[in-house]
């Protein structure tokens, strides 16, 4: 078992970072509910991709947010 999941980790990044040197946070996950996503919001995490991952959809998100 990991020490922290994902939501937790997410939260310790932004907590130990200003918010513009925090770098974005994108959940990778098989859980695709609008209550999933809505919960790795709320942790922080800027974005979410879900899984099976669509190849356009993470071109898209990674360009988005790589610039």
């Amino acid at each position: 078992m990991p020490v922290m999941d994902g939501y937790q980790a997410t939260q310790k990044i932004k907590e130990s970072l200003d918010s513009k040197s925090t770098p974005p946070i994108l959940a990778l996950t098989a859980n695709a509910l609008k209550s999933d996503i809505e919960k790795c919001q709320q942790a922080g995490m800027d974005d979410h991709i879900a899984k099976p991952i669509d190849p356009e959809d993470l071109q898209s998100k990674l360009r988005k947010w790589l610039g």
